[in-house]
């Protein structure tokens, strides 16, 4: 099934791409670069050949948001553990994309929990990237070799990042304009393998760059070792893609960009009836024009096909025997969407930009379930579809050298139609057929944010903010299982609506940077998974429990207020570098009705401390990094029954360069193999996310 993404790798052998955030070129105001390191010198990778290159320039009104800036690090560093650099920024669950479930893989930050959709927005190259279906993110798609930079934007309120961004915002911008081929190859425990290649190749005043990814392992047991049974085994993973990049000047100020990515993902999660498939095919095209003093604009239309498969099995006491009872054969989706933005020329101390935008989402389930043994007796088809438009602006201010004002505001027009549920006796009778009312309505987001500089190497920030978010197709009308424990959708779910602020300052100077930010947020009509009943029975939505399962349904809760401090700091001189970064969550849900018993509690999911810390040495010939990470407890379920116990692991690498070209990798990931709790279920056994992983491998660059 993979086999055209392992020939384009073997064709292009490859290297590491440590590629800091771009920066603009001091003799030319209107192009941008990328620096990384990997000869004895920095080298700007994007070069001159023509005038604009990538987005839009940033704003002013970015000075008012706390941003982080990530480091990719190795070639085999997973985008999804890269991001956990900034502290507070989290999955649902502890396990990366080669054991969790994807519908588990869900961003956000703040503690803004409750389920597993996303309430941080990722953008590739300013095109959405959360599941058009169910709000995760499908992480296997993304490919390191393609990126120029990745940066955080944390807090609500950011009009021109469309809806849904109640956390924040990440931007993943795609490198252009240079000449290389580069490849890398990886082999590490478990039989694991890793391989990338990319061709970049400048094309007149243009350029084209093509990149595929491939990696497997036999996987681990990810069930706690003393609670195995005779059906657990490796979590066996397969995942791979191919990424198309061309851009193309249209005159001296305006350039067109085309990009189509497809990406293939195979798990399982190490029992029988636990393996799902998840594959997509991305495709965007972006003009964008930076006349230099002049109207500048930016327009986009995209594509996202999606493709979703997954089965549950119910495990038998003592882990001895299992049995299939939900197949999800078929969960397709579409995403189409566009978006222009205006900014007219108004002199060096004001900016304002207008914009639009447009996204449309359908999918379905279509899943077996009530299994005699292979048999499914009843089968279930449910979806539909969501539409919203939006009008933004978003304006800036110098009100003198020291004090700039920032605000923004946006009107969105939301719609959820055609929403179904059916469910029929295979080869016989029809148990119900519903057919859901459309809903309609407007919601608003905004912000108004203050930067004051004392110095140019200080300043301290302020910003409130309004945003909200539309349940995903996924949340209104998939039902899903965990276990024992069964989760039913909910058609009339109403949008989360946030409202927040938040205070903070920067300092910069010489090698030494600082960032600090204080914020209180509250989510109301917060999406969660509520328990409602205990197995054994029948329920609505999910049909049977078994004993010491849960029966839950999505609702809406009162409020989850959140509440928190973010810290980061970096430290450079000569050759050396520290970083760290902590963030301290203090999450509590308000709740009333059928969900009172919740009030007061923790959100599921939600640490209350996250702590990184990093060191590194980059020189001539030898790199060297090491860096910890401390996530400190936090319950699995919505009654913080279960708690899942704090965890801190140890991650490494050493590169060593033969030549400018050549460069040997060795990598380990949790090195003291630190147990990190994923999961517990209803029966107290614990699922681990990865156990120590080391790698060697070797990276080419020409």
């Amino acid at each position: 099934m993979l086999t055209a993404v392992p020939l384009l790798i073997i064709a292009a052998p490859v290297v590491a791409q440590d590629c800091e955030w771009p920066v603009r070129d001091p003799d030319d105001q209107a192009t941008y670069g990328c620096v990384r390191r990997f000869d004895d010198y920095p080298v700007k990778i994007n070069q001159k050949d023509i005038v604009v290159t990538g987005a839009l320039a940033e704003t002013k009104s970015d000075s008012s948001y706390p941003i982080s800036q990530i480091t990719l690090g190795g070639n085999i560093t997973r985008i999804e553990n890269a991001l956990a650099q900034a502290a507070g920024l989290q999955q649902f669950r502890r396990s990366d994309a080669r054991s969790a479930n994807p519908t588990s893989q869900g961003i956000t930050l703040r503690g803004l929990g409750g389920n597993a959709s996303s309430r941080a927005q990722l953008l590739l190259d300013d095109v959405p990237q959360a599941d058009p279906f169910g709000g995760w993110i499908s992480w296997p798609g993304y490919d390191t070799l393609q990126l120029a930079s990745v940066r955080i934007r944390r807090g609500a309120g950011q009009v021109a990042a469309g809806t849904g961004a109640l956390a924040g915002v990440v931007e993943l911008d795609s490198l252009q304009n240079m000449d290389r081929i580069t490849g890398a190859a990886y082999f590490g425990s478990r039989n694991s393998a890793d391989a990338k290649a990319a061709i970049l190749q400048s094309l007149g005043a243009g350029s084209i760059s093509v990149s595929g990814s491939f990696t497997r392992g036999d996987g681990f047991i990810p069930i706690k070792e003393g609670q195995r049974g005779a059906v657990d085994r490796p979590a066996a993973y397969e995942q791979g893609g191919i990424a198309i990049r061309a851009v193309a000047p249209l005159s001296a100020n305006t350039e067109l960009q085309a990009n189509m990515r497809a990406f293939t993902d195979d798990r399982d999660r190490g029992f029988d009836f636990s393996d799902n498939q998840n594959s997509g095919v991305d495709a965007s095209l972006r003009v964008v024009n930076r006349t230099p003093g002049g109207w500048q604009w930016s327009a986009l239309g995209y594509v996202q096909v999606r493709q979703f498969a997954n089965r549950f099995g119910a495990i038998g006491a003592g882990r001895n025997s299992v049995s299939l009872t939900l197949d999800q054969f078929s969960v397709p989706s579409t995403g189409l969407g566009t978006r222009i933005e205006v900014r007219p020329p108004l002199g060096d101390s004001a900016e304002l930009r207008v914009g639009a935008d447009w996204r449309r989402t359908v999918g379905e389930t279509n899943e077996n379930f009530f299994f005699t043994g292979l048999t499914p007796g009843r089968n279930r088809r449910a979806g539909g579809g969501s539409d919203t438009v939006g009008l933004f602006t978003e304006a800036s201010l110098d009100l003198t050298d020291m004090l700039t004002l920032t605000a923004g505001a946006r009107a969105d027009h939301w719609r959820i139609a055609d929403g179904f549920r059916k469910e029929v006796n295979i080869g016989g009778s029809v148990r119900s057929d519903d057919r859901f009312s459309d809903r309609s309505g407007w919601e608003g987001t905004g912000r108004a944010g203050i930067v004051w500089r004392s110095t140019d190497i200080f300043k301290v920030r302020g910003a409130a903010y309004l945003a909200w978010r539309l349940p995903t197709l996924n949340e209104l009308y998939r039902p899903f299982r965990v276990g024992a424990d069964a989760t039913a959708a909910n058609e009339l779910l109403a949008p989360e609506r946030l409202r927040g602020a938040e205070i903070g300052a920067d300092f910069e100077k010489g090698g030494v940077t600082l960032s600090g930010t204080i914020f209180a947020n509250r989510l109301n009509n917060a999406i969660a998974n509520v328990g409602l009943s205990n197995g054994p029975g029948n329920f609505p939505g999910v049909g049977f429990v078994g004993a010491g399962g849960v029966f839950r349904q999505r609702r809406n809760l009162d409020a989850i207020d959140s509440k928190g401090l973010e810290i980061e700091a970096a430290y450079t001189v000569n050759l050396f570098w520290v970083r760290a970064s902590y963030a301290f969550v203090d999450a509590q849900v308000k709740a009333s009705g059928n969900a009172a018993l919740l009030d007061g509690l923790r959100p599921a999911q939600v640490p209350r401390h996250f702590a990184n810390l990093g060191i590194g040495y980059d020189g001539a010939k030898v790199r060297a990094d090491l860096s910890g990470r401390f996530v400190s407890g936090q319950f699995e379920d919505d009654v913080n029954s279960r708690h899942l116990g704090g965890a801190f692991t140890i991650d490494g690498g050493l590169h060593y360069r033969l030549g400018t070209k050549i460069e040997l990798e060795l990598r380990g990931e949790n090195l003291f193999d630190a147990q990190v709790d994923a999961a517990i279920a209803a029966d107290g056994v614990i699922e681990r996310a990865m156990p120590r992983t080391i790698w060697v491998g070797i990276a080419l660059d020409f």
